[in-house]
C-alpha cells in the first residue's frame, strides 16, 4: 500500500456537467463594491475559503470580459432577485467555512494560521499524512528526504472513478454517518472511520471552472500542473487531473509491531449498593460501540463493599452475573479487580462505595484496624497492614478475609474462568486498589504537592515496629520520625526529607526498611492465597506512581507510600522480587503527559514522571515481570496517547519488550464524543500494530453541499 501512491482523479468532462453558475453580467458598480467589502470582511474574520472564491470570481469576470457584446451594445442586465439569492448564498458558503476552519483548529489539532484559506486545509491534510509541503506548494513524500523525483507524470496503478457525483445522488450510509451528532449504529460508526471536512455550497459549482481556468493557464497538454487550491502537484493525462495523496508518515509507523491488548476501564457507578446494574441498556449501546472499533475487553471493579456488605462470608454477586452475561453476549474479554478498599474519597471518585458495614462496626470499637497518622487521625479508606495476621474480624485474619472472598468469586463464576472470558484478575492490596500505604489522603486535606505522612501509628504497626527496633538491638527506634512535616509540608521543609536529612541516617535507614517491608510482606502473604484460588489465571498487582519531588535526593513522597526508593537506592527492586515469585503481572499508573493538561505544575515540585515511569518500567523488565500501564488520568488528545504508544513499544529496544497489555481510564461520555472517539480509534489500531493506511481526498457534491473528507 505504502508503494503504490494513491492518485484523485476528476474528469474535465464531467466539469461541464456541474457547472460554475457563474454570475452573469452586472453593470451596476455598487454591487461589485459590495461583493469586495464581503470579500475583505471574510478574510479578516477567520480567513476562509474567501481568497480562493475571490480569486475564482476574477478568473469569472476575465473570461466574461474577453466575450463578444452581444448585438445591440447592451448587456442583459440579472433580476434583481436572481442577485439577492446570489448574495445570500455566497454569505452562508461563506460562515460554514469559517466555522469549519474554527473547527478543525479546536478539535482537530490542525495548525490552521488565523486567516487560513482552502490551500492551507488541503496542506494541513497532505502533512497529517506525513508529507513535505513547502511554502510554495511543492508537495512530495517525506522518505524521499526533501527532494522531487525529476520523472514525468506517473500513471497510476490503478485509477478509480471520478470522486464527483451528481447533487441528485443519495449519499451512502458512511457519508449520512459523518454529518450525525451521534451514532446512529455500529455499522454507521464502521463505514465512518476517517477525519472530515464538510463545506456547504450554494450549488455545485466551485470546482470545474476555476480549475479548468487557472489549469489553462498553467500547465500544456500531459504536463505538470501546480494548482494553487489544492497546494499540491497534479498530472494531467488525457483531460484527467491526478492529485497524488501521500503515506502517513511524519508519525512513527507502528504497523508491525508487537499486538498490545487494550482494556477499557468501566465507570465506577454500573452497580448500586444493592448489586444491581444501573443502565444496563445504556452499557451494552457502549460496549457494542467499544466492540465495533476491536477493543479487547473491559475492566470492572469487584467491590468488597458491595459483595459483602451486610454481615460476613454473606455474597451478593447478582449485578456482576448480569454484567458478565453481557460481556460474553458481546464476545469481549474481561479484567476484574478485587476491590478491598473504599472508594469515594480520593481524586475522581464520582460514586461512594464504603467498606462492608460490618467491618465499619468493628472499627467503631476497635478504630486501630485502620491506618493512622501521627496526630491520631483514622483513615477508614481499607484495613492497616497490621490486622492481616491479627484475628479481629469476627475471628478472622485480614487474609483470610481476602481468601474467602476470592475464593467465593471463583466458585460462583467457574464457567467464565473456564471459557476464558475472564483474562486477568488484578488483587486491590491497598487504597485505590493499588500496593501503597494511603499516605496522601485528600480527606485528611492533602493537596498536591504535598509529601504526605506515614501512617504506622495504629496499635499493630507499632507493635510490628518495636518488635524489629528490638531485634536490631536499638529499642528507642520503635517509634515514627517525629520531623517529618505534615501533609503538604515540602522535603526541603522537615529535618527528615531534606538534602542530607535524617532519611539517610541510621535510624532513618532502620525505619525506612522496616516500613517498606511490612508492605512487601503484605503483598506477598495476599498473593500466596489469590494464587491458590486463582489458580491457572493471570494474576495482577497494581502500583502508582507518585512523581513529584522526584527530582530532589529524597523522594518524599515515594518513601511516606512504603516505596523506599531515593536517589541512592533503586526501592522497586524488591516489589519486583515478589511479583516475580508469584508469576505477577505489574500493572502501573503514573501521571505522565495526561497531568500536563491539568495545570499541573511540574517544574516547582521537581517532577520527573517520564523518569520515574522508565525507572519501573526497567525494573519490572530487568526481573522479567510483565507489564501493564494504565493512564492515571483522562487522556484524549494525540500527544498523550503518542506518550504512551512509545512507552508501550521502545523504538530499538534491542529485547523487543513491550507492554503486556494497557488499561484506559475510563468509559465516559467525554470518550464517546466523537472525535474524542476517533482519536482514540486510531490510537487503538497503533496500539495492535497496524499501519495508518494513506489517505485519499474525496470531494462529494449531495444536496447542494460540498463533502471533503479523507478516508
Amino acid at each position: 500500500m505504502a508503494a503504490e501512491i494513491p492518485k484523485f482523479i476528476t474528469s474535465e468532462d464531467d466539469d461541464d456537467e456541474m457547472g460554475m453558475d457563474v454570475k452573469e453580467e452586472d453593470d451596476e458598480d455598487d454591487d461589485d463594491r459590495e461583493k469586495n467589502i464581503e470579500n475583505s470582511a471574510m478574510e479578516g474574520v477567520d480567513g476562509g475559503t474567501a481568497s480562493a472564491s475571490g480569486s475564482n470570481r476574477f478568473h469569472h469576470q476575465q473570461q466574461y470580459q474577453e466575450q463578444p457584446t452581444p448585438p445591440g451594445g447592451s448587456r442583459r442586465c440579472r433580476p434583481q432577485e436572481e442577485k439577492e439569492r446570489t448574495k445570500l448564498r455566497e454569505r452562508q458558503r461563506r460562515a460554514i467555512t469559517a466555522k469549519i476552519l474554527a473547527g478543525l483548529r479546536r478539535h482537530g489539532n490542525y495548525n490552521l494560521r488565523v486567516r487560513a484559506d482552502i490551500n492551507d486545509v488541503i496542506a494541513a491534510l497532505a502533512r497529517e499524512a506525513g508529507w513535505v509541503v513547502l511554502p510554495d506548494g511543492t508537495t512530495f513524500p517525506s522518505r524521499s528526504q526533501g527532494s522531487r523525483p525529476a520523472s514525468g507524470p506517473t500513471t497510476p496503478a490503478v485509477q478509480s472513478t471520478p470522486s464527483v457525483i451528481p447533487a441528485q445522488q443519495t449519499p451512502p450510509v458512511s457519508l449520512r454517518s459523518i454529518s450525525s451528532p451521534t451514532f446512529q449504529s455500529t455499522i454507521d460508526y464502521n463505514a465512518c472511520q476517517l477525519k472530515s471536512v464538510f463545506v456547504s455550497n450554494s450549488s455545485p459549482y466551485d470546482e470545474s471552472s476555476s480549475i479548468r481556468t487557472q489549469s489553462s493557464s498553467l500547465v500544456g497538454d500531459g504536463g505538470d500542473i501546480h494548482d494553487p487550491l489544492l497546494g499540491g502537484s497534479i498530472d494531467s493525462i488525457d483531460k484527467q487531473q491526478i492529485v497524488e495523496m501521500p503515506t502517513k508518515l511524519q508519525e512513527r509507523d507502528f504497523a508491525g509491531t508487537p499486538y498490545v491488548p487494550v482494556y477499557v476501564l468501566l465507570p465506577l457507578g454500573i452497580l448500586n449498593l444493592n448489586c444491581e446494574l444501573v443502565d444496563p441498556e445504556g452499557l451494552i449501546k457502549q460496549l457494542r460501540i467499544l466492540k465495533s472499533i476491536n477493543v479487547d475487553g473491559v475492566v470492572v471493579d469487584c467491590w468488597w463493599g458491595i459483595v459483602e456488605a451486610r454481615a460476613p462470608q454473606e455474597y451478593n454477586w447478582n449485578g456482576y452475573k448480569r454484567l458478565f452475561q453481557i460481556v460474553r453476549e458481546l464476545k469481549l474479554n474481561l479484567q476484574v479487580v478485587m476491590s478491598f478498599h473504599e472508594c469515594g474519597s480520593n481524586i475522581g471518585d464520582d460514586v461512594c462505595i464504603p467498606l462492608p458495614q460490618w467491618i465499619v462496626e468493628i472499627g467503631v470499637s476497635n478504630p486501630d484496624i485502620f491506618f493512622t497518622d501521627r496526630s491520631g487521625r483514622r483513615n477508614p479508606e481499607c484495613l492497616s497492614w497490621g490486622v492481616d495476621k491479627e484475628r479481629v474480624l469476627r475471628g478472622r485474619t485480614a487474609v483470610e478475609v481476602y481468601f474467602d472472598f476470592m475464593r467465593s468469586f471463583r466458585v460462583e463464576f467457574g464457567e467464565f474462568f473456564e471459557d476464558g472470558l475472564i483474562s486477568m484478575i488484578a488483587v486491590g492490596l491497598g487504597p485505590c486498589g493499588e500496593l501503597r500505604y494511603p499516605s496522601h489522603p485528600v480527606k485528611h486535606g492533602w493537596r498536591y504537592p504535598g509529601i504526605g505522612e506515614f501512617q504506622c501509628y495504629d496499635q499493630y504497626l507499632l507493635k510490628s515496629l518495636r518488635k524489629a527496633a528490638e531485634t536490631r538491638g536499638h529499642a528507642f527506634w520503635a517509634r515514627g520520625p517525629d520531623n517529618a512535616g505534615s501533609y503538604n509540608s515540602q522535603p526541603h521543609e522537615t529535618g527528615f526529607f531534606c538534602d542530607g536529612g535524617d532519611y539517610d541516617g541510621y535510624y532513618g535507614r532502620f525505619f525506612l526498611n522496616w516500613y517498606s517491608q511490612v508492605l512487601v510482606d503484605h503483598g506477598d502473604q495476599v498473593l500466596s492465597l489469590a494464587k491458590l484460588a486463582f489458580d491457572g489465571t493471570c494474576i495482577a498487582v497494581k502500583l502508582s506512581g507518585l512523581p513529584w519531588w522526584y527530582k530532589t535526593a529524597s523522594h518524599a513522597p515515594e518513601l511516606a507510600a512504603g516505596f523506599y526508593n531515593p536517589s541512592n537506592r533503586n526501592g522497586y527492586a524488591a516489589f519486583m522480587t515478589m511479583l516475580k515469585k508469584h508469576g505477577a503481572v505489574l500493572s502501573f499508573s503514573c501521571s505522565g503527559m495526561s497531568m500536563l493538561n491539568q495545570a499541573v505544575d511540574f517544574s516547582e515540585a521537581l517532577a520527573d514522571p517520564e523518569g520515574l515511569t522508565w525507572q519501573v518500567l526497567n525494573a519490572a523488565w530487568d526481573a522479567a515481570v510483565p507489564f501493564t500501564n494504565e493512564n492515571a488520568l483522562p487522556c484524549h488528545d494525540r500527544e498523550g496517547y503518542n506518550y504512551i504508544l512509545e512507552k508501550a513499544k521502545p523504538i530499538n529496544d534491542p529485547d523487543g519488550r513491550h507492554f503486556f497489555s494497557f488499561t484506559y481510564f475510563r468509559l465516559s461520555p467525554v470518550l464517546m464524543d466523537r472525535p474524542n472517539f476517533l482519536e482514540f480509534e486510531r490510537f487503538l489500531k497503533r496500539m495492535h500494530g497496524k499501519g495508518l493506511n494513506a489517505f485519499i481526498l474525496q470531494f462529494l457534491y449531495v444536496d447542494s453541499y460540498l463533502f471533503v473528507y479523507v478516508v
